[in-house]
């Protein structure tokens, strides 16, 4: 069925349906509703390229996928992408991705934007002082951050989760419960959200006249291999750690290894709280030893921009230009007092 086939089964003009399938405000709620349930009885699906010479729009959101020789994939952005897949499909929406050498990413970015194929963009894996801003700022079209960065004036687009809130309150549990000796499992320390964390566990230890020592943190990226690395480093200090921070779930899964190879025992011998992205196939609870941990969706995240940037192109807004989002501290049985020496 073409869109001239709709309107005489609705009868309605071609720009009448047109416009409320592409969301103007003038179509009144009925006469949407109306044609969004004409559309689902018989499958019309719209052509893109004449949507785009109708409306000046793409109907896409664009985005830069860093991708090299060595350059390894993430699980943790492939769940932010299923919640932005997730809302772009309710709104017929597409994605162009990009592949670009990671030293190329800000050329690409505007390569994409002036392409003409994509409405909106959306950029993750913030660093500090990154780069990319100044080129996003200086482009009319709609962007929208994943994280922030750190350093940078804060005068952009961005969803982010409070990271240095989230590994302050965490350390700050396991300071009542008694630990000083505190070791970090974070992700590259190049990246915000890895900056900030470990700001936030630096903070609470100063309150206690503690300090974090250099040889007690890791820096790498989040994998099971290196969470089991980094825990075997810190099992082996003359001075070993009685309480870890992860900056993810999968560094805690090759942690935890560890500590078993070692035959301590979690929440006994050692204590360990970890970011909890809500991974579907690596859920805290189900660990052998529940995990206690700071949460929130990356799925939800996905969503969020989605709707932020599809709203936007749509005008169908106004959006906050800035949301921070409070983690939520689950206690589970990875957690116990500090063991008696």
């Amino acid at each position: 069925m073409n869109l001239k086939q709709l309107s005489e089964l609705l009868g309605l003009s071609q720009t009448t349906v047109s416009r409320a399938l592409n969301g103007y405000p003038e179509v009144n709620e009925a006469t949407r509703e109306r044609v969004l349930q004409a559309v689902k009885e018989t499958g019309y699906r719209p052509n893109k390229a004449a949507q785009r010479l109708a409306t000046g729009k793409a109907g896409s959101i664009g985005l830069v996928m860093p991708t090299a020789p060595g350059h390894q994939s993430d699980v943790h952005f492939g769940e932010f992408l299923a919640g932005l897949g997730e809302e772009a499909v309710r709104h017929d929406f597409h994605f162009v991705i990009m592949p670009a050498d990671p030293d190329d990413e800000v050329a690409a970015l505007r390569r994409l934007a002036i392409s003409g194929n994509v409405d909106a963009l959306f950029v993750a894996y913030m660093r500090g002082h990154d780069p990319r801003l100044a080129m996003l700022k200086s482009l009319s079209m709609p962007y929208v951050v994943h994280g922030r960065s750190f350093g940078s004036e804060p005068d952009y687009p961005y969803l982010d989760i409070d990271n240095e809130g989230a590994f302050y309150d965490a350390t700050r549990l396991l300071l009542q419960l008694g630990h000083t000796r505190f070791a970090l499992m974070n992700g590259p320390m190049h990246l915000d959200f890895a900056i900030r964390r470990k700001n936030g566990v630096i903070s609470a230890l100063a309150e206690r006249g503690l300090a974090l020592d250099e040889g007690c943190m890791s820096h790498a990226l989040m994998t099971d291999e290196q969470g089991l690395l980094a825990m075997e480093h810190f099992l082996q200090l003359p001075e070993r750690p009685t309480a870890i921070l992860c900056s993810s779930t999968v560094l805690a899964l090759g942690a935890i290894r560890a500590v078993n190879q070692a035959g301590l025992r979690l929440g006994e011998d050692i204590s360990l709280i970890a970011h909890d992205d809500v991974l579907p196939l690596l859920k805290p609870e189900s660990f052998s030893v529940p995990l206690t941990t700071t949460r929130s969706s990356l799925r939800a995240a996905g969503v969020r921009i989605a709707q932020r940037l599809i709203g936007t192109v749509k005008q169908a807004g106004p959006f906050p230009d800035q949301e921070l989002w409070k983690t939520e501290l689950i206690v589970r049985a990875s957690t116990g007092p500090v063991p008696q020496a």
